[in-house]
């Protein structure tokens, strides 16, 4: 009798336990948690646990209730691929993240060879999607539109001046900074300066002296808003007068806390703002209401969850397979950055990208306005 109620207690314990282990779909969330680019990171944590919260609160996906796995990869490719593998080790299905294209892409490798679908909120390099894996997918666009956009802007606004082109050597940064370049030779402008930094650099004098010295008024950078914002700054400081530009890679209001007055004027393509969009009004104030700002990706990595979830409701499924497969061809999915649609690459179908400049709110402090 002892040993059958023994096995009862014991059966009981098994099933309890296995419910718990069947109804949570575990969601990895990767990006620079810690670090120079933690600001980023924040974005991506905070957009991705809030929409997991709001689907939990709706029923879950096809029944089961999300449960997010955070990896801090800070921004570094090798760590990116350990944060992947502790992954497919912990049972992840799905990935939201990584935020640098120089971490997804190695990172995507790992995943696709485990069955995993990624959703990057930030990585914009082609490359991400353009080495034909199934599972690579991305909210926000691609740096051969930003580049298209930021170079046909500096030929017809900026004619007659010299322009340099700088980038931080990452898949990013110089991909950005090349596709900016392509678009300006091919409107006939060429460049005065062209020249690579590293990441993670803070004295950039030299660079400065030569752009001084070749006369440059127009500066376009690729990379991120931590040495972007010590390069304006620093540009002030030593007298040369130029108009900085740059991409997504720069939206954080850490730009102005990092570049102080010389932010003032900074030109920066980047989608139309999602915050602004009458849909997402009430889902903005449930982040301010929780002392969260969600600027740049916070509503793109909250979009990425809502199409891996609308996806694996029409798939009837949670195989990676099934649900990649349903994100190509379910669309168009309601999210908070609006209605997106995927191509076999695992693109959206709308670029959008737009010119913004960062000048004084209001209240005194910097940020980033869409010009009309």
């Amino acid at each position: 009798m002892k040993k059958s109620l023994l096995s009862a207690v014991a059966l009981s314990a098994m099933v309890a336990f296995s419910g718990t282990a069947w109804a949570d779909i575990l969601v990895g969330v990767a990006g620079p948690l810690t670090g120079p680019n933690a600001a980023f990171g924040a974005q991506l944590q905070k957009g991705a646990e809030q929409a997991a919260a709001d689907i939990n609160a709706a029923g879950g996906i096809n029944g089961e209730q999300i449960k997010i796995v955070l990896g801090d990869d800070v921004s570094d490719p090798k760590q990116g691929v350990s944060v992947a593998n502790k992954f497919v080790a912990d049972g992840v299905k799905f990935v939201v993240g990584h935020f640098n294209s120089g971490v997804s892409i190695p990172a995507s490798e790992v995943y696709a060879e485990n069955g995993i679908v990624q959703i990057t909120p930030a990585s914009t390099n082609p490359n991400y999607t353009e080495r034909g894996l199934w599972n690579t997918f991305r909210t926000c666009g691609r740096d051969d539109q930003q580049g298209a956009v930021a170079g046909a802007y500096i030929a017809a606004n900026f004619k007659d001046a010299k322009v340099a082109v700088i980038h931080d050597k990452t898949p990013y940064g110089q991909g950005l900074a090349d596709e900016t370049k392509k678009a300006l030779n091919a409107a006939g402008v060429t460049e005065s300066v062209y020249e690579g930094i590293n990441a993670g650099d803070k004295d950039f004098s030299a660079l400065i002296a030569k752009m001084k010295d070749a006369g440059v008024s127009m500066i376009y950078y690729g990379g991120l808003h931590t040495e972007f914002g010590l390069l304006e700054r620093q540009a002030a400081d030593q007298g040369l007068k130029a108009t900085f530009m740059s991409g997504d890679g720069i939206v954080s209001n850490e730009l102005a806390s990092i570049a102080g007055d010389a932010v003032d004027g900074t030109l920066m393509t980047f989608a139309p703002d999602p915050r602004k969009n009458p849909a997402a009004k009430e889902l903005v104030e449930k982040f301010r209401a929780a002392g969260f700002e969600p600027e740049a990706y916070t509503l793109y990595s909250y979009a990425a969850l809502q199409v891996i979830a609308e996806a694996a409701k029409a798939a009837g499924s949670t195989d990676g397979q099934a649900v990649a497969e349903a994100i190509k061809a379910k669309g168009p999915f309601a999210t908070a950055i609006g209605e997106l649609s995927f191509d076999e690459k695992g693109d959206i179908t709308r670029p959008d990208y737009v010119m913004y400049t960062w000048k004084k709110n209001a209240e005194g402090k910097y940020d980033y306005v869409q010009n009309p």
